[in-house]
């Protein structure tokens, strides 16, 4: 996904620190009218509660938005982990 932050200045660095978490790169950031604009991509499966820890980080003033970029396949890890539940689910029949 594509994803744009705005918020205030002084929290560009947690801001930059939260998108790291969620495993996204970093493509550009920018200082505006004492107002960061972040530009990232994040991998959708780690967007889930982001603007929960956003609001917390930012003090209610972050905003974001996100847009379909592309498709990836899954890390090698989470494809284990599928197919080992769809086995798990398919030996229960």
């Amino acid at each position: 996904m594509s994803v744009n932050v705005t918020a205030p200045a002084g929290c560009q660095g947690s801001v930059v620190g939260l998108l790291n978490k969620r495993r996204g790169t970093i493509l550009n950031s920018e200082v505006r009218d004492g107002y960061v604009e972040v530009d990232s991509e994040v991998p959708l499966n780690d967007m889930f509660g982001f603007s929960t820890d956003l609001r917390s980080l930012t003090q209610g003033k972050g905003e974001y938005s996100m847009e379909y970029r592309m498709h990836s396949p899954a890390m090698p890890q989470v494809q284990q982990q599928l197919m080992a539940d769809y086995a798990r689910s398919q030996g229960k029949k």
